[in-house]
């Protein structure tokens, strides 16, 4: 509804040596982190989220670097929101909330958004998700 979602439907599959696996674990798993996700979007300061839009927006930086200043972004909110979970899941949490918040405050900027958020999973987070899948199995 004018909103993007993450409902625990799946349209793909994993990849990068993830096996596949029951879609209720999947479904599982995202509706933990939409509840966790729920929680930070309300600590999340409007002027952090524009600082991101600006920078996704500006076509002079590369993936690399707004990777990068994504990654610092994530880090930062992981030490100022008191959280009561691992590092690794507030991370991912965060990414996913900060790509939503964006996506939906400028939806031309959703296939730059969406590639570099999984670039930075892919990076930072590849290891905790694959554990956290086969520990859900």
């Amino acid at each position: 509804d004018d909103e993007l979602q993450t409902d625990g439907n799946r349209s793909g599959h994993f990849q990068n040596g993830l096996a596949p696996t029951d879609e209720e674990v999947f479904r599982n798993i995202a509706a933990q982190l939409a509840e966790i996700g729920d929680q930070f979007d309300k600590e999340i300061n409007a002027r952090v989220v524009n600082d991101l839009v600006q920078h996704f927006g500006d076509q002079n930086l590369s993936t690399e670097e707004v990777t990068l200043y994504m990654s610092s972004v994530v880090e930062e909110l992981v030490q100022s929101i008191p959280l009561d979970l691992a590092q690794e899941k507030a991370m991912l949490v965060l990414a996913m909330v900060l790509s939503k918040r964006i996506m939906n405050t400028v939806p031309s900027l959703v296939c730059r958004v969406f590639n570099t958020t999984v670039n930075f999973m892919n990076q930072q987070l590849h290891d905790y998700i694959a554990d956290m899948v086969s520990q859900t199995a």
